[in-house]
């Protein structure tokens, strides 16, 4: 059994690098890079435990397409349990087309697909049940499981003592709170990017924000603050993280990068500062190189990046 569950969005991204502009309306623009990536948070977040050491499960739902086999026969070769993605014949698997500028900043083309049609019923719990977390992200993109399933299927791990994370993505629609409002009393630790968190709580400054999600029931807040580095909040207090300096090549993944090397703090049981270092750690590597989880080191590999920051 795996010792992290990830549950949520799985997107096949077609990656185009360096794009700093449009071309004209029907004309071709060209590009240095073209590749093809497995994306999604969930995806990102497995793959990248994986690479770190962590035995990780992911579950979601894909098209029974070529994008689909691409996305499962990927997230397998990585050594994350498969059995929770479902391969169903009447979608699409989600995609997206990603524009990366030369600064590594991101532009996303999006089709929902298989994302919009998983279901607490496509829950494979005898994966969820033998976890140790179960890390639920990109809400917020998954309609058909948003909000009250979503909820559900949190507190149902609760119960069985399973450790619960959330994370989300952007909504556009602006129903922020009356989604994810039913879900956060369920979440042990809630891990968005501080425009996210910003946009939930109603609040601009990352200390108000954390405190106005602790306030209707998060365990610990872990808010990304990019460049910045992280805030957390949580029964053992507040920190500020910063970054670490590095050479940013894509952006692509980073938030899922440090995701994975914060639930892999949480799993060792290490305090929260040595668990944000951590997980600044493995976003540094991530944004070295183009894709979402190709930066991502070994275990080793970045604790000896800690080490040579001092």
């Amino acid at each position: 059994m795996a010792d992290i569950a990830c549950l949520g969005v799985l997107v096949a991204d077609l990656l185009a690098r360096p794009v700093d502009a449009m071309p004209p309306r029907g004309r071709l623009g060209l590009v240095d890079r073209m590749e093809l990536h497995v994306g999604g948070n969930a995806a990102n977040t497995g793959i990248d435990l994986c690479k770190l050491g962590v035995s990780a499960a992911v579950l979601g739902k894909v098209g029974a397409d070529g994008l689909g086999d691409f996305m499962v026969g990927t997230i397998q070769r990585a050594g994350a349990d498969i059995r929770g993605i479902v391969q169903d014949p009447d979608v699409g698997t989600s995609g997206s087309m990603v524009l990366v500028a030369s600064d590594g900043e991101r532009t996303f083309i999006h089709y929902f697909g298989g994302n919009a049609e998983y279901r607490a019923d496509d829950v494979n719990w005898d994966v969820v049940g033998g976890a140790k977390i179960l890390h639920v992200t990109g809400a917020l993109l998954m309609p058909a499981f948003d909000g009250a399933p979503m909820a559900e299927t949190m507190r149902r791990a609760k119960a069985q003592g399973i450790i619960t994370g959330l994370d989300t993505c952007w909504d556009a629609t602006g129903r922020w709170m009356e989604t994810l409002g039913p879900c956060l009393s369920h979440a042990d630790y809630f891990l968005p990017s501080i425009s996210e968190a910003q946009a939930v709580a109603g609040r601009t400054d990352p200390e108000e924000v954390a405190k106005a999600l602790r306030d209707v029931g998060v365990g610990t807040v872990g808010l990304k603050l990019g460049e910045e580095g992280c805030y957390i909040l949580g029964d053992e207090g507040s920190l500020r993280v910063p970054a670490f300096r590095c050479n940013a090549v894509d952006g692509t993944g980073t938030g899922d990068a440090w995701n994975a090397g914060f639930l892999t703090g949480v799993l060792r049981g290490w305090d929260l500062e040595r668990t944000a270092r951590f997980a600044n750690a493995v976003g540094a590597q991530c944004v070295q190189a183009i894709g979402a989880s190709a930066g991502v080191k070994s275990m080793d590999e970045t604790m000896a990046f800690l080490e040579s920051q001092g």
